[in-house]
């Protein structure tokens, strides 16, 4: 049975504390969905709904049955949530797709981040103490929850951006991989100023504009620059290493914190008949995971694992792949992992790849723009890159190839194979 993608529409992206600040990630989510479902004709409805965001909230539990009720979708569509970092709205559509059988044909699929309205709570030991306390049924048992206050458990409980095994964030666990294959900060520059040409460049053409609806009277996304150049980057001082003296990563080179929400179609061949027939597509040929010791190993390196493997069981090279669309976390995540993909001692010891892979055609690589540009709302990427890789795919005509790689926090990472 194949499956098919086809391209869905997203918000436009902006940065944290920007133009879409004051939506949480419900309200981001429901002008995509009902973009989505305004494609199927009048009285129907998607036979399934995944959806994802990666900053918890303590009003839902189950974001997607939310969005169901909240944007007027037929209540009676299943709806489920999913979460895998950045990599939750690709891992969203590789579960779709595995479940399309039967009277499910057609999936909604993706994603959300609202980092302007994640929530602060409470730290556990006064959350307990103030659950027990107000469970008290008389004034003795009040007395006696008071007797048990503790100050050191007194305070709020702020997230961030940090893996709890490690309690490094991303950037400085990326300043790391970066030290240990020799990334320069030029390179990185380099591939943060092209991010920002290749978007800027779509946007003017207009390659985003069947892919974007407007929200918040915001049409276009947020951050490309136009004006930005090699000389503004190379003067923006290190985020995370500030002290060694030897830090690369910058916010220039790195993916901002995003606000933004993003949906793909899934579907099997019924499916797909039931959508307008000019949207593009593309078949998901096959998809990996992998995952890494992030102890041992660089936490964003998965997909230097993942591609191999996809690849050496499709019996292809890199050169067979006419579109990469790679993830930007970091310019440097970017340049590691195609540093390992390219090196045959990593391949063969590591990777348990023998096969000669080639170099990656850099010609191929993210050409409309990647996420240092475009942004990074955890939830939504996977989403984002998807839809545009199958629109950049499906004008290259029949008997194409792309690959989409998403590196996540916690050393995962997905890879998917498409063809037209």
């Amino acid at each position: 049975m194949t499956t098919w993608l086809v391209s869905g529409v997203r918000t436009p992206f902006a940065k944290v504390d920007g133009a879409l600040r004051k939506l949480d990630s419900i309200g981001l989510s429901v002008p995509v969905a009902k973009a989505m479902t305004a494609q199927l004709p009048q009285g129907t409805r998607p036979d399934l709904v995944v959806w994802g965001t990666v900053a918890p909230n303590l009003g839902w539990s189950n974001i997607a049955r939310e969005l169901v009720i909240d944007a007027g979708i037929d209540p009676a569509t299943p709806a489920y949530s999913t979460v895998l970092a950045c990599s939750t709205s690709m891992v969203a559509v590789f579960e779709a797709a595995g479940m399309l059988r039967g009277d499910l044909s057609l999936a909604l699929c993706g994603g959300v981040e609202s980092m302007s309205r994640v929530q602060i709570g409470l730290k556990q030991g006064f959350s307990d103490w103030l659950r027990r306390f107000t469970q008290s049924r008389s004034f003795g048992e009040r007395i006696d929850r008071i007797s048990e206050f503790r100050w050191k458990d007194f305070g709020l409980h702020v997230p961030s951006v940090a893996n709890r095994a490690t309690g490094k964030s991303m950037g400085e666990h990326c300043e790391e991989m970066a030290k240990e294959w020799h990334i320069a900060r030029a390179d990185q520059d380099r591939i943060a100023l092209m991010s920002h040409q290749r978007s800027v460049k779509a946007m003017t053409a207009g390659f985003f504009d069947d892919l974007v609806v407007p929200v918040e009277g915001m049409a276009k996304d947020g951050i490309p620059r136009a004006d930005s150049s090699a000389e503004k980057l190379a003067g923006l001082k290190p985020a995370f290493d500030r002290t060694s003296g030897q830090g690369t990563i910058t916010a220039g080179n790195a993916s901002p914190l995003t606000d933004g929400a993003a949906a793909i179609w899934v579907a099997n061949d019924a499916g797909v008949s039931r959508l307008p027939s000019n949207r593009p597509r593309a078949r998901l040929a096959d998809w990996e995971i992998a995952a890494v010791d992030i102890f041992h190993e660089g936490l964003l390196m998965a997909p230097a694992y993942a591609i191999p493997r996809l690849l050496a069981r499709n019996g292809l090279t890199y050169d067979a792949i006419d579109l990469w669309e790679i993830h930007e976390a970091f310019a440097a995540q970017v340049l590691c992992n195609v540093a390992a993909l390219e090196s045959e001692s990593f391949l063969r010891d590591k990777v348990g790849v023998h096969a000669r892979l080639g170099k990656l055609p850099w010609d191929r690589f993210n050409p409309n723009g990647g996420s240092v540009a475009i942004g990074h709302p955890f939830g939504a990427t996977g989403a984002r890159i998807l839809s545009q890789a199958v629109k950049e795919l499906a004008a290259m005509g029949p008997g194409k190839r792309a690959v989409v790689s998403i590196c996540a926090d916690g050393g995962v990472g997905t890879v998917a194979l498409l063809e037209t």
